[in-house]
């Protein structure tokens, strides 16, 4: 473990036991979210590398044209 995480954990575990049992549950919610994101990033990868090859074909065809920012 390394020393941040070290930290955090002493900290929480001076919290009151519900508040320990609320961390506890954000950081494994996080770390689902994480792990969900990742798989989909994933199973996306075929289908970005597609539009990837699509989106230069049509810069080199000339069918594109450079985005303008406007500062407001």
């Amino acid at each position: 473990m390394n020393k941040i995480l070290e930290h955090a954990i002493a900290e929480v575990a001076r919290l009151p036991e519900d508040e320990q049992e609320t961390v506890a549950c954000l950081m494994l919610e996080e770390m689902e979210a994480e792990q969900g994101w990742s798989e989909r990033f994933a199973r996306s990868e075929s289908a970005l590398a597609d539009l990837a090859r699509r989106a230069k074909a049509r810069h080199r065809e000339g069918r594109t044209k450079p985005l303008v920012f406007r500062e407001e």
